[in-house]
């Protein structure tokens, strides 16, 4: 398949993404749920650690250079992340705010509290400076719903009203990449084998989506883990590091028995699905001519450097960056987990079912 073909290929998605928001979204500012709440790292950061004291930011060019704005946002990509493409196939007019910086946003459609560098873990990204791990995204959320019942007159019609939103949850890549993958910063890789480790991560995530359960959730996509031993930043003489893609994989087949334990034994009043994400982006079929390098030039970390060149065809490109991936690339991947009916993608079903379910409050 030439150049072309594969641009045309990729293009043709944005095609279906705009017929599925206007089959969608027929009536203006028709949402097909009423918020959204994003928990996560850099992966679906939209700003939140713009004003931290870390390195893990995002707020320069090249980054946000196709975003349409006219500054960079926070985003770790050239343009929108996933979640901000699945909120629009979901109805949304405007972006999930992110929760560091409200101003008056309407809450009630919903915040963004991802933060670059975090973890599932409170150490993770650490060394890099200070994020928001899980733990303390769930303090910002416990906040937001006491202002929720404010509003709407108390905590049961609150947890009535978000028992009908969406929970995205995609976090853990910083868990290896920032923490376990680097020995000579955290001791993780030394107390645990990878399976152990996995353990770890999905009991403390178990707990925290129970707490999150509590608070009204009962809709929620949880997104596996890239393949980060074929990031840019990882790869070894351009070709992957097979074992620490094991190390993902131990954690996505847990992740993914997770999802069936909610389902079946322990919350079923309420619907949770896993995403795939290695098996979308990395699709040959799906036209990506550039795989192995990132668009735009990159430090030691895998960071696009401060105003740096970056490439012109990045409809070709899958990574921005040495870690993060294009608007391309998360317009397939958000569109993929929208309507996939693949169960070795979207498991055991997809976004647009899931926000169609009937869920007992």
């Amino acid at each position: 398949m030439g150049c072309e073909s594969k641009t045309w290929l990729i293009l043709s998605l944005v095609t279906v993404m705009v017929a599925s928001i206007m089959q969608h979204s027929t009536v203006l500012g028709e949402s097909q749920v009423p918020c959204i709440f994003v928990f996560g790292d850099s992966l679906s950061d939209s700003g939140n650690n713009n004003n931290l004291p870390t390195s893990a930011k995002a707020n320069f060019l090249p980054y946000g250079i196709d975003f349409p704005a006219t500054f960079p946002t926070g985003r770790y990509s050239n343009g929108r992340n996933p979640i901000d493409k699945i909120a629009q196939l979901l109805g949304f007019q405007e972006f999930i705010p992110p929760f560091a910086n409200l101003n008056g946003s309407d809450i009630l459609k919903g915040v963004n509290y991802a933060s670059g560098s975090a973890g599932i873990r409170k150490e993770s990204g650490s060394q890099l400076g200070h994020n928001v791990n899980l733990g303390l995204q769930l303090l910002h959320h416990r906040a937001i719903v006491s202002r929720i019942a404010h509003k709407l007159g108390g905590l049961d019609k609150a947890k009535q009203y978000l028992s009908q939103c969406l929970y995205y949850v995609n976090i853990g890549t910083n868990d290896f990449e920032q923490n376990y993958f680097l020995p000579n910063v955290f001791n993780t890789s030394r107390m645990y084998t990878p399976k152990q480790y996995a353990k770890v991560l999905i009991h403390q995530l178990s707990h925290y989506l129970q707490t999150l359960h509590h608070f009204g959730a009962r809709k929620s996509v949880l997104v596996g883990l890239d393949r980060l031993g074929c990031i840019p930043k990882l790869r070894v003489n351009g070709s992957c590091v097979e074992d620490k893609n094991d190390a993902v994989f131990l954690f996505n087949d847990q992740l993914k028995s997770l999802v069936d334990q909610f389902n079946k034994k322990i919350l079923t009043d309420s619907k949770f699905i896993f995403i795939n994400s290695t098996s979308i982006i990395h699709d040959k079929s799906v036209g990506f001519a550039v795989t192995h390098h990132g668009c735009c030039p990159t430090n030691e970390k895998g960071k696009c450097i401060r105003d740096g060149i970056p490439c012109k065809n990045r409809n070709e490109y899958v990574f921005w960056d040495g870690i993060h991936t294009t608007e391309s690339a998360n317009l397939v991947t958000a569109i993929t987990s929208y309507n996939s009916s693949n169960p070795a993608i979207a498991y055991p079903t997809n976004i647009k079912h899931l926000v169609q379910s009937n869920t007992i409050n």
